[in-house]
């Protein structure tokens, strides 16, 4: 599994109504995209209390051809045609859970990133925070989690869809769920990812 995400920040007047009528009239293009698992159509505004009004995407990709097949063709390059080509960031999938409400949409959805302290061995905190997200997993209301790492900057990522308007305080930044592409969503493992 891979993690991807990218963020379109825009002005602080811009109208996100815009973003709503994109997203309902193009969601829907990555329904069935060959090797997505999940795509989670994200925003979140000044209105709302965001300290920026931004679109910012993010996938779960089964397997990298599937996620360069989409940076490589159309679907790509309407976010560069349409806003600028956008830093894209992407992390190792660690683990993935579906939530006790997985049957129900996501209304949102919050990102936090850890860094990976340096006094600690990498297995040691890889496999720490492995535990940990699968008892966050279970919280009420999480319709599915992910946890991913960066190597790079040795930071860990944790990704979680939410049923319901709020999630527990600590959880990381909110983004309002506009639409949600799972094609694949079901062929992501469970668990540990190696």
């Amino acid at each position: 599994m891979h993690a991807m995400q990218y963020a379109v920040t825009l002005p602080a007047d811009y109208d996100m109504g815009i973003i709503r009528e994109r997203v309902a009239t193009r969601g829907h293009l990555l329904d069935d995209f060959p090797g997505l698992g999940l795509k989670a159509y994200l925003m979140r505004e000044r209105a709302d209390g965001s300290p920026v009004n931004q679109y910012a995407p993010f996938y779960l990709w089964a397997a990298p051809e599937g996620m360069n097949a989409f940076l490589w063709g159309p679907g790509f390059q309407g976010i560069v045609n349409d806003f600028g080509r956008p830093v894209v960031r992407h992390w190792t999938g660690l683990a993935y859970e579906e939530g006790q409400a997985t049957g129900h949409a996501p209304l949102i959805a919050t990102r936090r990133a850890t860094p990976l302290g340096e006094g600690t061995p990498p297995g040691e905190a890889v496999a720490d925070a492995v535990e940990r997200h699968a008892v966050e997993a279970k919280a009420e209301g999480v319709v599915a989690s992910a946890l991913a790492i960066d190597p790079h900057h040795w930071e860990l990522l944790s990704f979680t869809l939410w049923a319901g308007a709020e999630a527990p305080a600590g959880a990381g930044d909110r983004f309002q769920v506009l639409h949600l592409s799972a094609p694949g969503r079901h062929g992501l493992r469970s668990g540990r990812l190696w």
